[in-house]
């Protein structure tokens, strides 16, 4: 047992329970929130975010990680809300996504690392609300110039204060195999990272690769499959079963990647096309992988471990 942030304070890793690793509440952009506040149905957000938690509460999910970052809109006050009425623990991220600040670079990681360090130990935007993960970005084209001072701040930060990292990679570049050359340069322990987006590829050797170098795996974008360069969601599962029956099942987790609000679907239209396409919205995995698992022969022990016991395990820091 170990103590980690959540929004509501500290939470033992012994309640975490049923747990996504990798979700969001609502994503936009840094400052719109407080510049143009009439651009984003805040209220209606929480409003769908407690009916949906609450659904997903009495469906057995315990515990969302949410990964939304500063430039990603993060909005602490609103998780928090959130996670009071609905009952599901959020722990609230540190760190960059893509949309890395101009200002950060030509910063030295240090710098960079210590406003990650002070949202950890101290809090965010003023609440004392404090994060328990760290989040980063690289996508498509790899680790840039400026995505590096980042992964380094990262690295930096979690050797710090203890708490791990979670990756927004691109899967069918690799991009994870550079994230972990960086992190092994800062003399990370790779126990303390997160791979995550990794089943957007279904290159076995790849993710075999990253699972011996010691990180975990994050297999995070389900349903998937509306990008047709990446799978479907029984091609993610199958790639799943076959990681498991590789001998790494305690190394991997399932999650969704998804959000009640997306700054990818503004208007209406959108944002109903994308319930459309996963009206289960944080439900998918348990109504539908975690059956289809059992279903390809993966015992039912292990396919609860998926999303109990191994993000337990990835927040205290154990093997």
């Amino acid at each position: 047992m170990a103590p980690i942030n959540s929004v509501l304070g500290p939470l033992d890793t012994a309640g975490l329970g049923y747990v996504l690793s990798h979700e969001h509440v609502m994503t936009s952009s840094a400052g719109i929130q407080a510049t143009y506040p009439e651009f984003l149905d805040r209220a209606g957000t929480i409003e769908k975010a407690v009916a949906d938690f609450s659904q997903a509460y009495r469906e057995g999910v315990r515990t969302l990680v949410d990964v939304t970052t500063m430039d990603l809109g993060r909005d602490v006050r609103l998780l928090q809300e959130v996670s009071r009425r609905s009952g599901v623990q959020i722990i609230a991220a540190t760190g960059i996504w893509r949309d890395i600040p101009r200002v950060f670079w030509s910063a030295k990681p240090d710098q960079v690392a210590n406003l990650f360090a002070r949202e950890i130990e101290v809090g965010i935007d003023g609440t004392g609300i404090k994060a328990g993960i760290i989040k980063v970005a690289n996508d498509q084209g790899g680790v840039t110039p400026e995505g590096e001072i980042i992964l380094r701040a990262a690295a930096r930060a979690s050797k710090r204060t203890g708490v791990p990292i979670s990756t927004h990679t691109w899967a069918p570049e690799r991009v994870g195999d550079q994230q972990v050359r960086v992190f092994e340069q800062e003399g990370m322990d790779l126990n303390r990272v997160y791979i995550g987006h990794s089943n957007d590829s279904t290159d076995i050797g790849y993710l075999l690769g990253l699972l011996r170098k010691g990180v975990w795996i994050g297999l995070d974008r389900y349903p998937g499959g509306r990008n047709p360069a990446t799978p479907n969601w029984e091609q993610r599962t199958e790639t799943a079963k076959r990681l498991i029956d590789a001998g790494f099942g305690h190394r991997i987790m399932l999650s969704h990647d998804w959000s009640i609000a997306s700054q990818s679907a503004v208007s209406p239209e959108q944002q109903e096309e994308r319930r459309r396409y996963n009206p289960d919205g944080y439900l998918f995995i348990h109504r539908r992988v975690d059956p289809r698992l059992v279903e390809l022969g993966v015992p039912k022990d292990v396919v609860a471990k998926l999303n109990n016991d191994n993000p337990r395990r990835f927040f205290e820091g154990r093997q």
